[in-house]
């Protein structure tokens, strides 16, 4: 189904006042940023709208937007308007299995401040909390060293969720079959304490922008029984749990005598022992962080057991390490875990990608490709769409080598396929990427350019320049 709007916004009028400071309201300067982060995301230019609390938008017209972003504030739950806003979308697209509700808190509110529609989804939390002090207060500076830490972090963040509800959306009914064929793994990342919820967000934030599914997609449930079936369904559906275990024990759920870090690590033992006895494939990752100076006796006896109980510690690897070193393993488990059906060419495979109205303009590539002992890959133009990217998945996943070749096509179809590269892993690669290139024998825009900081190489210049590039391009991949 397409939509009018991208995103729709709703706010309360009061938050989006200008001062002295400032001549531009904090929403509108999070639509500013929003659309800057979903263009990087998407490759093109979203429609993001505006809706204030008194704005004329009727409740028939909700419909037509493909996402709604609240930005909760005092001002907002107690604004009539704005719940009927919410109300009527919600109303509008209850029968929808995408997410299309995303809650950014402008100032902190706890869930039973917040409106009941409201309270199961996952919030963003864009307000500025001091480490040291504790204390709680709105972003004014939006370019601070706490701002990059958290009000930018936070804005990656939602910018990939919208993204993935998009093209949930984009694909419809036919989501279940898409995901069949495509594999996109699916990992649990389980929910963490307060003290490194940051590096949780780090690896969730890496985990979607290599095209994996990533939950729980909501809020756990505060009461215990309902959190029990909630992480069950989720790890149900997962190949790879992770779990991040710091210093802070996590809260504990009502009737429950476990945190909730605690709770997820017992479920997905169990989980693992089940999938083995019924061979199916799913793995488990705990790290726990380095410095543990700060825990409490609790979270060391937590921490205790799953170094030595064996059922807490089944089928999982257990790593007390640096993050980056952590990340580099989970990323080897990533690939190595994967069940991947593809032909391997023994390191001899270039996915020469490009569009079909340069079909004819890269047989000369292709032909120097060939010679220099390469299998090259080639897209597919003729058959049905899902066929077609069915195909074009398929040679993710087999490639050694990518070459994205830029003829008459524009620089934003060059960046989808660079995402698409950059996504390769979550379609069942089994091996790592060898090298990527891009291709033109024109003169490099900018934003091509900015490609070499995503470790592609940029092959340029006229005809015969570009064949000696690719050439060299060529023998560095053989050594």
């Amino acid at each position: 189904m397409a939509f009018e709007i991208d995103v729709l916004i709703t706010y309360a009028e009061k938050d989006n006042e200008t001062d002295k400071k400032n001549d531009i309201g904090w929403v509108s300067q999070f639509k500013k940023f929003l659309e800057l982060m979903l263009f990087q995301v998407l490759g093109q230019r979203p429609h993001v709208l505006l809706k204030g609390e008194f704005d004329s938008m009727t409740a028939s017209t909700m419909d037509n937007a493909a996402v709604l972003v609240t930005i909760l504030s005092k001002d907002y739950i107690q604004s009539g308007r704005c719940l009927d806003s919410l109300e009527a979308f919600h109303k509008a697209t209850a029968a929808s299995k995408a997410n299309r509700i995303f809650k950014v808190l402008k100032s902190p509110l706890s869930l039973q401040e917040q409106p009941p529609r409201l309270r199961e989804w996952i919030g963003y939390d864009m307000y500025q909390l001091d480490t040291e002090t504790g204390q709680l207060k709105e972003y004014s500076d939006f370019f601070s060293q706490e701002a990059e830490k958290q009000y930018w972090m936070k804005m990656v963040d939602l910018a990939y969720d919208i993204h993935e509800s998009l093209l949930q959306l984009k694909e419809g009914d036919q989501r279940t079959e898409v995901k069949n064929i495509f594999k996109r793994k699916t990992i649990y990342l389980a929910e963490t304490g307060h003290d490194i919820s940051v590096q949780r967000n780090i690896i969730k934030r890496e985990l979607q922008r290599h095209g994996y599914i990533v939950l729980p997609a909501q809020t756990l449930p505060q009461q215990f029984n309902e959190l029990e079936k909630a992480v069950k369904k989720d790890l149900s559906e997962s190949n790879l749990s992770i779990h991040l275990v710091g210093s802070a024990y996590g809260e504990i759920p009502e009737g429950a005598d476990r945190s909730v870090v605690d709770i997820q690590n017992k479920i997905a033992a169990e989980e693992s022992l089940a999938k083995k006895s019924r061979k199916e494939n799913f793995s488990r990752l705990i790290w726990i962080a380095p410095n543990l100076k700060n825990a409490s006796d609790k979270q060391k006896a937590f921490i205790d057991t799953i170094r030595r109980d064996i059922e807490a510690q089944e089928g999982a690897e257990i790593l007390q390490n640096p993050l980056e070193d952590f990340k580099n393993i989970m990323r080897e488990e990533l690939i190595e875990s994967e069940d991947s059906h593809s032909e391997d060419y023994s390191g001899k495979s270039i996915y020469l990608v490009h569009d079909r109205i340069d079909h004819t303009a890269v047989i000369p590539f292709k032909d120097v490709i060939e010679k220099s002992g390469f299998k090259v890959l080639m897209p597919d133009f003729e058959g049905d769409l899902l066929e077609l990217r069915k195909k074009h998945i398929d040679n993710l996943r087999k490639f050694d080598g990518a070459i994205i070749f830029k003829g008459k096509v524009n620089d934003q179809w060059v960046r989808m396929k660079v995402l698409d590269l950059l996504k390769a892993p979550g379609f069942g690669r089994k091996k790592p990427i060898r090298g990527k290139a891009i291709l033109t024998e024109t003169t490099p825009t900018s934003t091509l350019e900015s490609f070499k900081n995503q470790n592609l190489q940029l092959l340029s210049g006229d005809h015969n320049k570009s064949i000696e590039s690719l050439k060299m391009f060529l023998e560095e991949f053989k050594s």
